[in-house]
């Protein structure tokens, strides 16, 4: 591979003006068509085969239509309505100013006018709940009459809408939605909108990437001690990450796309677009200063440094890849989006930037800034702060990583309190419509109302004389449990057979309690179904979120056996090994554990402060910071161990082998591992919640990998292990092909082409 590279970051080098036009050309083709053609992302989380769906089939049966509401892609809303203080919605002039707001939502055209409204205070009016309300009957009241200490104060109102499917809401609809309660608000009342009419899609702000690349921009002046080296890196990621978001966008024309694949696809992208353009360059500042001309500088730096950018991001690419394997439909797609933003990081590192160093020159480290980057990493005559690191852990390998280990152990405790859910209306911003109908739902009715537990029975094998008692047995069983606060009267199906039943849960969506209460409720169908012969399905959000919890922690263990199993095999090939891919997939381990720990620190338990409204993690996010992480570790243990390697194959020991791996690829990892963090990090500006976790995980876990897994633990272990890091079986080392990462046939090739000059020339 080296030798393809070499030859090929010759050509670009050469032609560049041929190169350069073809990228702006596709850059801008890819522009045009994908924001042309693109369409709505999707919100939908769902996915086949949940045990929640045996409710929808029961509800399809027995009460046709209902099952709609509990579609992801379902457009549905319902107002929050509350009194002003010391006010109740029953007075005169608040159920006339509720009436007028009816009358006014009524009259808009996405309205759906085959089902009527009606007023909360006039439903629960007409239930007899207004004067002494019976708690068996009253519960499901859309009036809050059962709180003790401000009732009659909070109402809500569900209201079915025409738009077919939530990609198809637009803004105009959004805001006709809530601008409806303006004179309601005018007239004191509290309006908010929560459901899908009122979900606005979140992009990236376009902040975060501007930090980020700021934070690089200055990273790289120091590394390159240059302004214009520093820039070009940044032009590769810009093109980069335009390509690949244009192309998400062009497949959102024929498929739908996950919201969140964006997000994944811009922290991907900026960072490894940056670190790609970064390793190269570096290698190539070097071979400026010991090849005869630039562009055998060029073409040198492509063989050796891109070859390992390329097996780099190839540990990405099938990281993120391999979650189409998982079967999970959301989480493919995002992984898709997020191989793509890593495919065209490779692709500008090995095709673009030869091509801007050939249009620069050796003007690319001119002119040379004081007091930054006096001493060139790769000159084996300075001592560098890397070498020095490096010397240290020789001395003492074992003290490096006992201190290491124990400091992530201690971090990873937290971990142990790991608590998952989807990202709802709880975690919305508090300025939100949606997150404040939440809030206000939850002080008039409690917080178990905005999870209300959907519990549909088929009572079509029961004895007719019998179904009043099961029905009974099950409400009784639900009401048992410690996590239930009350359970509705039932609603029959007209032929008798189907009966609905609302339960409400004593905690939020998101909360375990609540998770283990729909488990515990699911767990009694076996004893009434034996007792009754009948059946029944739990659904409605808490349900949903419960099913995809646990699909999704399931699939982890095959997930990450496939991941590492597949890097594993593709380490060997780089690292000539057993060990050293050995030690890399432990160390991940270690750093993953570490990561989890501190996140849930944060952003579930809200340690310091730092986090307004701490909140599940997302569900999605293990598995994903797994795939993420494992890719991006493997990429800083290519970049820094194959020079240990290169260094060991030459002649040194073990241990100067990895002190002068240290010394040659300490300041570029370092730098890069700086940059990944930056970008990551600056995602905590975005409002979104889940964009706010997973940058803080991965900037979280690319700190720890780097600084403390790749730069401590596995020198230390190197050195340990001693020659045994470098053995593999001679029989494996026979048929495994050589990739040569390190560019040994590039110096195979220069001493045949010197050859071949110093042979005499044949007179004529």
């Amino acid at each position: 591979m080296s030798v393809y590279l070499y030859r090929w970051g010759k050509f670009a080098f050469r032609r560049k003006w041929i190169v350069l036009p073809v990228w702006l050309l596709l850059f801008v083709l890819l522009g045009s068509v994908g924001f042309s053609l693109s369409k709505p992302m999707s919100n939908d989380f769902s996915m086949p085969e949940l045990p929640s769906a045996r409710a929808n089939e029961i509800l399809d049966k027995h009460f046709p239509g209902m099952s709609e509401q509990f579609e992801f892609d379902a457009v549905a809303g319902t107002y929050v309505i509350g009194a002003p203080e010391g006010q109740k919605l029953t007075d005169p002039a608040n159920r006339a100013a509720i009436d007028a707001f009816i009358a006014k939502l009524d009259g808009l055209d996405i309205v759906d006018h085959d089902k009527p409204l009606t007023s909360p205070v006039e439903m629960t009016d007409a239930m007899g709940c207004l004067e002494a309300p019976d708690p068996s009957t009253c519960s499901g009241a859309p009036l809050n009459v059962l709180n003790e200490t401000a009732p009659d104060t909070v109402g809500v109102l569900t209201v079915p809408f025409t738009i077919p499917n939530v990609t198809d809401v637009t803004d105009a609809d959004r805001d006709a939605a809530f601008d409806v309660g303006a004179e309601a608000r005018n007239a004191g009342l509290t309006v908010e909108l929560s459901g899908s009419i009122a979900m606005k899609q979140e992009q990236p702000s376009g902040k975060s990437e501007i930090i980020g690349m700021g934070v690089a921009l200055i990273v790289m002046v120091v590394a390159f001690g240059a302004l214009v080296a520093a820039v070009v890196p940044i032009v590769t990621a810009i093109v980069g990450l335009g390509a690949a978001t244009s192309l998400i966008l062009l497949g959102t024309s024929v498929i739908e796309v996950p919201a969140f694949t964006t997000f994944l696809a811009s922290m991907i992208g900026i960072a490894l677009s940056i670190d790609y353009a970064l390793f190269i360059v570096s290698r190539y500042k070097h071979e400026l200063a010991v090849q005869d001309s630039p562009e055998e500088a060029a073409g040198t730096a492509l063989g050796t440094a891109g070859s390992a950018v390329v097996f780099a991001g190839l540990t990405v690419i099938i990281a993120l890849g391999a979650l189409g394997i998982v079967g999970v439909e959301f989480l493919t797609f995002m992984g898709l989006g997020g191989a793509i933003a890593a495919g065209f990081a490779v692709l500008t590192a090995v095709t673009l930037m030869p091509a801007l160093m050939g249009a620069f020159g050796k003007s690319l480290f001119k002119p040379k800034l004081p007091l930054v980057a006096q001493h060139d990493p790769e000159d084996d005559n300075s001592v560098t702060l890397g070498q020095r690191f490096g010397r240290l852990i020789g001395k003492g390998p074992w003290i490096a990583l006992v201190i290491a280990i124990g400091a992530l152990a201690a971090l990873a405790a937290p971990a142990i309190n790991l608590n998952l859910g989807l990202p709802g209306e709880d975690s919305m911003p508090t300025t939100s419509t949606i997150r404040k109908a939440y809030d206000l739902r939850t002080e008039g009715f409690g917080e178990g109302s905005n999870g209300v537990l959907m519990v549909a029975a088929d009572l079509s094998g029961v004895p007719e004389g019998e179904r009043e008692a099961a029905v009974g047995a099950l409400r009784d069983k639900l009401e048992s449990y410690d996590g239930m606060d009350y359970v509705t009267e039932p609603q029959w199906s007209e032929n008798k057979q189907g009966v609905m039943l609302n339960g409400v849960p004593k905690s939020g969506p998101n909360n375990q309690d609540t998770k283990d209460l729909v488990a515990e409720a699911r767990g009694a169908e076996d004893e009434l179904n034996a007792q009754y012969g009948m059946q029944y399905g739990i659904t409605g959000t808490t349900a949903i979120y419960a099913d995809v919890d646990h699909v999704l922690l399931s699939k982890i263990l095959p997930y990450l056996a496939i991941v590492a199993g597949a890097a594993f095999i593709l380490l060997i090939l780089v690292f000539r090994s057993i060990l050293v891919p050995l030690t890399a997939a432990l160390g991940f381990l270690l750093s993953m554990a570490a990561t989890f720990g501190a996140t849930v620190l944060i952003f579930q338990e809200g340690a310091f402060g730092l986090i307004e409204d701490p909140q599940p993690l997302v569900s999605f996010m293990p598995i994903m910071l797994i795939g993420l992480v494992f890719g991006l570790a493997m990429d800083y243990q290519v970049f820094l161990v194959t020079r240990m390697r290169e260094e060991f194959v030459q002649g040194k020991s073990p241990k100067e082998a990895m002190v002068a791996g240290y010394h040659h690829g300490a300041r570029v990892v370092t730098a890069a591992a700086i940059i990944m963090i930056s970008v990551f990090g600056s995602f905590i500006m975005e409002s979104d919640v889940t964009a706010k976790s997973f940058g803080f995980a991965l900037a979280v876990g690319v700190a720890i990998d780097a600084f403390i897994v790749r730069m401590v633990i596995v020198p230390a272990l190197l050195v340990i292990m001693g020659k045994w890091s470098w053995w593999m079986p001679k029989w494996l080392d026979r048929i495994l092909p050589d990739i040569d990462v390190e560019g040994a046939k590039l110096e195979q090739l220069r001493a045949e082409k010197v050859d071949i000059e110093k042979q005499p020339v044949p007179v004529g």
